[in-house]
């Protein structure tokens, strides 16, 4: 019996299949990596570069209390720098069996445990942990997450009403000790949703054998774009997680599962709609109109069901909060700022503001014709549209900030260590798995 697969799509996968075993007990030829693959796997194995990277980090940490005017900030960078110097050391000097890992260890401990732990029990954090825990009380009392007449900033929240999710555990737990203190905080709901889903969609992508990417994920946790949200309260972490496991799914065909993480991502920010476009094509160009659609159907249904009744019950505070105010467009100014374009724009004044706005529309309409034109094929091609479309629309908002920045980031890096492929052109394995043909 042979094989009736088109001949381009045999092509693409003879150099795509994995090392694990087939549903009828064959074994998959793992994939071929390219020169440049080979290449980046042996820097990224050099401790050479990894110290150089630990040093980077080191200065990187070591800025913060010398630029840095919010305590937290300022505490995190004295407490980090030390630890990705000390990491740089390990690198360098244990031996290349064991170096990386006590570095990725030391890192991880100095840039994120300890710091978190501390902050966690004094109670300090971002200003966003605290809406967030607040919402998810007024949520319980009032039945909408936001206040009715905001006044400053911190009463003002961005966020659609899942977000709220994640201060359950503070309105559930309270403050009165030092454990419920820590399991309360919102920041360790928000890393666990993140770590629990990048390690999802590792285990979708990877090889069911492959061991569990404790480094890699060490690693990217302790990096300073990480572990600094992390420590401080990022509200983009969850988002993070979330939309890489919704490519993750998609590529591998769950129309059910890939419903329901989009529409945790489109009811937590308005900046995860755009994932929802691009999973659906990656499933219509891989399996179809009938999975693309049941995805679509599960994911815009329960998203309306998340928000529908928040917006018709308090449509004004929805407005004002999760549009305008993200948007600059209140009396009071979202305090999100970095000298990115669509910033320095909206400072010169309304017709700055406007510009802003047109080159951000402006922007969206391109990716969305790029991805019309050029469809994905695949969780690394999916991801890459999606982290395009993010970083123009985070350049050209009136209000960001370069922290933002870890989610397309995350988006580039993650699906191509968990595929082991660092281009977009080749499928996914996840996907494309051709068995030898057989004549009998």
């Amino acid at each position: 019996m042979v094989s009736t697969r088109p001949s381009h799509l045999a092509d693409q996968a003879a150099c795509a299949v994995h090392s694990a075993p087939g549903r009828g007990g064959s074994r998959r030829v793992p994939r071929q990596r390219t020169a440049g693959e080979s290449a980046a796997a042996r820097w990224a194995a050099h401790r050479g570069v990894q110290a150089v990277g630990c040093v980077i980090a080191a200065l990187w940490a070591a800025a913060f209390p010398l630029v840095s005017d919010l305590s937290n900030q300022i505490f995190w960078g004295a407490v980090a720098a030390p630890a990705y110097g000390l990491a740089a050391v390990f690198c360098l000097g244990l031996p290349r069996r064991i170096g990386p890992r006590v570095g990725a260890a030391v890192a991880l401990f100095g840039a994120v445990l300890l710091p978190l732990a501390v902050l966690a029990l004094r109670g300090r954090h971002q200003s966003e942990v605290m809406v967030v825990e607040r919402s998810a009380r007024l949520l319980l009392h009032t039945g909408s997450p936001y206040l009715p007449d905001p006044r400053v900033v911190t009463d003002f929240n961005p966020y659609l009403p899942s977000m709220a999710l994640f201060g359950l555990p503070r309105a559930a737990l309270g403050t009165g000790n030092g454990l419920s203190q820590v399991l309360g905080d919102a920041r360790i709901w928000f890393a666990l949703t993140f770590l629990g889903c990048l390690l999802g969609g590792w285990r979708l992508l990877r090889p069911s054998r492959d061991r569990a990417p404790v480094l890699p994920l060490a690693v990217l946790t302790a990096s300073p774009l990480i572990a600094l949200a992390l420590t401080v309260g990022g509200v983009d972490l969850p988002l993070i997680g979330v939309c890489s496991l919704a490519m993750a799914m998609a590529a591998r065909g769950r129309p059910v599962g890939t419903g329901l993480v989009l529409a945790l991502a489109c009811t937590l920010k308005w900046t995860a709609w755009p994932a929802l476009p691009v999973a659906l094509l990656l499933l219509w160009r891989l399996y179809g109109r009938r999975r693309a659609a049941r995805a679509a159907v599960i994911s815009v249904g329960v998203s309306l069901a998340v928000i529908l009744p928040v917006a018709l019950g308090h449509a004004r505070e929805l407005r004002e909060q999760v549009v305008r105010f993200p948007l600059g467009m209140t009396a009071v100014h979202t305090p999100a700022g970095s000298p990115l374009p669509g910033k320095v724009l909206a400072g010169f004044g309304p017709t700055g503001h406007t510009i802003s706005l047109t080159l951000l529309c402006l922007g969206g309409l391109a990716v969305a014709l790029w991805l019309l034109a050029y469809p994905p094929t695949s969780a690394t091609a999916a991801c890459d549209l999606l982290a395009v479309g993010l970083t123009v629309a985070f350049m050209l908002a009136p209000a960001g900030r370069f922290g933002y920045l870890a989610l397309p980031t995350v988006l580039v890096i993650w699906p191509r260590l968990a595929t082991r492929t660092w281009t977009w052109r080749h499928p996914d394995p996840a996907r494309h798995q051709m068995p030898v043909a057989l004549v009998g």
